[in-house]
């Protein structure tokens, strides 16, 4: 993640050494944002019952919330940030917040089922390339030495998001209506995007404009595509269990509301670590990381489908894939932007919308054959699906790293 740093001016590594009050802010709002554009994307993962009762649906089909939405965020994230090249940053910041507050409304007033999967692919085709933007803004407000730091920590939000919206999202709908938790989402979206708006600043460095060429080149760098791929199988493998892990809960560990909403609280909690690890593994072997990580998120998958509703092991086994999670995102964050910076120093823009899209596909993926499973097979079989597409995922990550070498033996 080194790398998006060479985004920022001479003024920023000017300012690295000080931080200013307004750069605070701005930095602590920008980590608002991702919270907020977590909790809009996983609150309904939480309250998947209590949409299914309302709505007449399936399990199955309120899973489209989160794989129709993550579709349009994969496909979209990267087609605005190569079309918008010569629009500035603010202009696109501030269209995209009031598209991302009006999907938020769309969803905490739906009468439909209908409705509330479009305002889901609303929501999907604009966060993507909100948060896009807005790390942006980093490198020209911290300086060069703090970006790193503060990117991670921006990114983290969505471990915390996911924490909060799923667990207090379930225990709301229990207890009040899920209603409330989608005003809940929706107030905080207002509140970020408005003061986002206000102290953000209008103009900088980076509003360098860059065309469509100069950024889509970058996906003709082959480790980029299979860098990609990792995301779609890697994190494609825990979706096809934690795209449902409330009803997996309760179906198959027998949990009631309060121990369900318990354990998606401990999952975030670990998946907040599980970032901590990515960037931890990153600086000290890289991608060689993931070899480790996903042969070890295979075996606990497999461990899932084998223990079924053996407590409390099946219990630990579903906590310790929430701390594999998200251990695929610096390794791959770092070679998108290292590959960027020494190819094409345009497409930075691009690369860093990559790790976001391609974390999206991979929900969408995962989500979608999670729910065939759900229907088919049985809810009881995600672990052993998850488990095969790990180990796609750990064969592509060898392939990643023989093409990386091929390609800097060449630059050589």
């Amino acid at each position: 993640m080194s790398d998006i740093t060479s985004a920022s001016s001479s003024a920023s590594a000017d300012r690295a050494e000080r931080l200013t009050p307004h750069a605070l802010v701005c930095v602590a709002l920008l980590t608002l944002l991702g919270f907020s554009l977590g909790c809009s994307e996983f609150v309904v993962i939480g309250i998947e019952t209590e949409l299914a009762e309302t709505f007449g649906v399936s399990i199955a089909r309120v899973g489209e919330l989160i794989s129709f939405f993550s579709i349009t965020y994969a496909v979209c994230t990267p087609l605005l940030a190569i079309a918008t090249g010569r629009f500035k940053r603010f202009q696109l910041l501030a269209a995209y917040a009031v598209i991302f507050i009006l999907s938020n409304i769309a969803m905490a007033f739906a009468p439909s089922f209908e409705l509330l999967l479009a305002a889901r692919v609303l929501l999907g085709a604009v966060s993507g390339a909100l948060l896009a933007v807005g790390v942006t803004f980093i490198p020209e407000l911290v300086g060069v030495q703090r970006t790193s730091m503060m990117i991670s920590i921006v990114y983290a939000a969505f471990s915390v998001a996911m924490v909060i919206s799923t667990s207090a999202g379930k225990m709301i709908a229990e207890t009040m209506d899920w209603h409330v938790a989608m005003m809940g989402v929706l107030v905080l979206a207002v509140v970020t995007s408005v003061a986002l708006l206000l102290v953000l600043p209008r103009s900088g460095s980076t509003d360098e404009p860059a065309t469509m060429r100069e950024q889509a080149v970058l996906f003709c760098e082959p480790q980029i595509l299979t860098g990609m791929a990792i995301f779609i199988f890697g994190v494609g493998s825990v979706y096809v269990f934690y795209g449902y892990v409330t009803p997996y809960l309760e179906t198959i560990l027998g949990m009631d509301a309060l121990g369900a909403s318990t354990v998606l609280m401990a999952y975030g909690v670990a998946c907040f670590f599980s970032n901590l690890l990515s960037g931890w593994f990153d600086a000290r072997v890289g991608m060689k990381a993931l070899l480790a990580s996903f042969l070890i998120q295979a075996a606990l998958l497999f461990a899932l489908f084998l223990l079924g509703p053996t407590m409390p092991a099946a219990l630990a086994i579903v906590l310790l894939i929430g701390l594999s999670m998200y251990v695929v995102s610096v390794p791959c964050i770092s070679l998108f932007m290292r590959v960027a910076r020494q190819r094409h120093p345009k497409a930075l823009t691009l690369a860093s919308s990559l790790e976001p899209m391609s974390f999206n596909t991979g929900i969408a993926f995962g989500t979608a054959v999670g729910g065939a499973v759900v229907s088919g097979p049985g809810m009881a079989q995600v672990g052993l699906v998850g488990g095969a597409f790990s180990l796609v995922a750990l064969a592509l990550v060898a392939i990643t790293l023989l093409l990386d070498r091929r390609t800097r033996r060449q630059a050589a």
